[in-house]
């Protein structure tokens, strides 16, 4: 996919969820929005050709605790909803995402229905996936 086609999918999407105004993507190829209680990003590879778009689960404070992040890979392979996308954790933020990632541009409808899923996920994951693999992870002090 052409960064102008990624930049045209983006922008049409923000339109739908008003947002008329949104470039899309900007120089660098990244955009963002928050859409109801969800936080999406986008993000294209001139190289690749790949639009990358992210749902937002959690962003921490400091690097995640030793075996947080394979909780929640765990809780992938086990099947929890993904809303189509996989586990994604971006070190340089320190955010953990849902992402998926498209190499040609879907139908606008389908792209829509795909992110809806995929942020809908993403507070899923959030709230009780999350508590779910801090409770595994993170032990309880004793009385």
């Amino acid at each position: 996919m052409t960064r102008d086609e990624a930049t045209q999918l983006v922008q049409s999407y923000l339109t739908a969820q008003g947002a008329p105004l949104s470039p899309g993507l900007n120089q660098k190829g990244l955009g963002g929005a928050v859409v109801g209680e969800a936080q999406v990003y986008f993000e294209h590879s001139t190289d690749s050709g790949e639009l990358k778009c992210s749902a937002l689960i959690y962003r921490f404070r400091d690097a995640p605790r030793p075996g947080v992040l394979d909780g929640f890979r765990d809780e992938q392979k086990a099947g929890t909803d993904t809303g189509g996308g996989t586990v994604d954790f971006e070190s340089e933020s320190k955010s953990l995402f849902l992402s998926r990632t498209y190499t040609t541009r879907p139908i606008d409808l389908v792209f829509a229905s795909e992110l809806s899923k995929l942020m809908a996920a993403s507070l899923l994951w959030g709230d009780t996936v999350f508590e779910r693999v801090a409770s595994k992870v993170i032990p309880t002090p004793s009385p």
